[in-house]
């Protein structure tokens, strides 16, 4: 039988499961950032290709934080019986990869351009 003041399991894994997300998607990022700068010499300019690299390398801390702080809130609010944190970080995250994923198109088609 559970305790009253415990969150159910199903809850704090699903939030667990969340977190592993976004350290998969910090992994993933910080993967894409090293392989523009040493992989792919022929992408753009030098200073470009650093630029991204770069902007994708510190997403990919800022995801791995986002997730931890994401976590720590969810947690507390399964535990305490508050109310879940606000998506504001999240749509934060999600524009600065737009931005980053609009930067990379454009250097993407200025390249192919002869």
């Amino acid at each position: 039988m559970p305790q009253p003041d415990r969150p159910d399991e199903r809850f704090t894994l699903a939030a667990e499961r969340t977190f592993l997300a976004w350290m998969r998607s910090s992994l993933g990022l910080l993967a894409g950032g090293l392989a523009i700068i040493h992989l792919v010499p022929g992408f753009s300019t030098g200073w470009v290709r650093t630029a991204l690299g770069l902007a994708l390398i510190l997403l990919a801390a800022a995801a791995a934080i986002a997730g931890l702080r994401r976590w720590l809130q969810v947690d507390r609010a399964l535990r305490d019986g508050t109310s879940m944190p606000s998506p504001r970080d999240l749509w934060v995250f999600a524009a600065v990869l737009v931005v980053v994923t609009g930067a990379a198109a454009v250097a993407t088609i200025v390249t192919a351009i002869p």
